[in-house]
């Protein structure tokens, strides 16, 4: 608990009415997608770089946890206050777009920015930000750098470390750095700002960040294969990747998520169809588009597709992709609670990734129903369990998570795509990583945190 005198500190730091105690901001901030609650002592709305640098040094001096929070939006514990302290929410003031700059196409924008916000203000002028996670409409571009957030875009364009060109950066004892720069080349020092991405906020506060951005493409369209089994849709994606086609994404939907939208939704989806492949062309020019559409129709049928349908108009193509962005919601049919992984393998383990973990939900007994961005290798992996409050049921629930964890990382994969590392993976580090490996990350975390007061208890750290 932080005393009267702390709390008075911080307030003459940020002002009165941005540095709250009261219950209801500790509950307002006391939990993110998990739905797991953790409530901090105080939540204070920092209005600048330079009341960041204060309260860190304060709290550094002091050793009170801080605790950097976007919008909440995270799938393993990465924003909560897991052993009190401070949550640092950016969402008031700091969440500005403060250039976009034409010539060298880049913006700079401060953390609490909107992703959404951002790409509907850089397409106005003809630019494009690719980085589009599920959570675009509402998490924040501090969020997404923390967690190294990635989207459906991701086949071709590929995540948001490709788009971080520069950082700036409160490290804990109150110090502010520059990493990076807005140069298209810069090899000068070591990489600070690749460092700081995917920190989940254990090393340092960001505070602006200078985002690389595209010209954006004028044509786009739609497509929609239906297969007879998963393994003859997950042959499908990497050959079509080898063959010289990269869509702007392929996902896809199991017999399992299609069957639970087609409840839910009745969109006349295939109910019998092992797997569907929805997918993305862009370009500028329509020959471009045909010969991409063209190839993909081909390795489609090559590998046992029943039907191809391309969108004829933005309306079918919105229809097309219905079911895959409601797949998350969808899949609750099958049990009341969700435990949602994303795992990554290279591209051509995709068919034995999915064999296992159907052979993993046979032997223990749930229901696991698998869609996601198979176009960048990303699965999100849904283990349904019944009844969230049967301890039994949660215990056999782990497990078969904890198995198909080590399926992904023996096929050469990763135990996350987007989600990070927060709390929820943190206990499964050392499946992925060697204890040599995990003893240089606490060495990093010691080198810009020695007091330990960033977003501590994460990552096993």
């Amino acid at each position: 608990m932080l005393d009267a005198q702390h709390i008075q500190a911080l307030k003459e730091i940020v002002g009165e009415e941005n540095c709250f105690d009261d219950k209801a901001h500790k509950l307002a901030y006391c939990y993110d997608a998990t739905r797991n609650r953790y409530e901090p002592d105080a939540v204070i709305f920092p209005r600048c770089e330079e009341d960041v640098s204060c309260l860190l040094a304060y709290c550094n001096t002091h050793k009170i946890t801080i605790v950097p929070r976007g919008a909440g939006s995270g799938f393993t514990g990465g924003s909560l206050p897991v052993n009190g302290g401070i949550v640092l929410a950016f969402e008031k003031h700091m969440n500005k777009i403060l250039e976009i700059d034409m010539e060298n196409m880049v913006a700079r924008v401060q953390p609490g920015v909107v992703n959404k916000r951002l790409q509907e203000a850089v397409e106005a002028v003809g630019l494009f930000y690719p980085p589009d996670p599920a959570s675009e409409e509402y998490s924040t571009l501090g969020g997404n750098v923390s967690e190294n957030a990635g989207g459906m875009r991701a086949a071709k364009y590929g995540i948001t470390k490709d788009y971080v060109m520069a950082l700036r950066a409160v490290l804990p004892n109150g110090d502010i750095i520059r990493a990076g720069k807005k140069t298209i080349k810069d090899v000068a020092g070591y990489n600070i700002a690749g460092v700081l991405i995917a920190s989940e906020g254990t090393l340092a506060v960001i505070t602006e960040i200078t985002l690389k951005l595209l010209s954006k493409p004028k044509l786009r369209q739609s497509a929609m294969g239906v297969f007879p089994t998963i393994e003859s849709a997950m042959n499908a994606v990497y050959k079509t990747m080898a063959a010289g086609v990269t869509p702007v994404a392929m996902e896809f939907l199991d017999n399992l998520t299609i069957r639970a939208v087609e409840s839910k939704f009745s969109k006349g989806l295939p109910v019998e169809a092992g797997a569907i492949l929805i997918t993305d062309v862009d370009g500028n020019l329509p020959e471009e588009i045909e010969l991409q559409m063209a190839k993909i129709e081909e390795k489609f049928k090559e590998n046992g597709a029943l039907s191809f349908k391309k969108a004829a108009s933005e309306e079918e193509a919105k229809d097309l992709w219905f079911a895959r962005r409601n797949a998350s919601q969808s899949v609750t049919i099958y049990g009341k609670k969700k435990l949602n992984e994303d795992i990554t393998v290279p591209r051509s383990k995709l068919p034995e990734l999915l064999q296992r973990i159907n052979a993993i939900s046979e032997r223990y007994g749930v229901k696991t129903p698998c869609f996601g961005h198979t176009g960048d290798g990303n699965v999100h992996v849904n283990v349904m369990v019944e009844d969230g409050s049967d301890p039994k049921q949660l215990e056999i629930g782990h497990q078969a998570i904890e198995e198909i964890f080590k399926a992904a990382v023996e096929l050469e994969g990763t135990l996350s795509g987007e989600h990070g590392i927060g709390i929820s993976k943190a206990p499964f580090m050392h499946l992925a990583f060697t204890p040599e490996e995990m003893n240089l990350f606490r060495a990093i975390k010691q080198a810009f945190d020695p007091n330990n007061i960033l977003n501590n208890g994460k990552m096993a750290l």
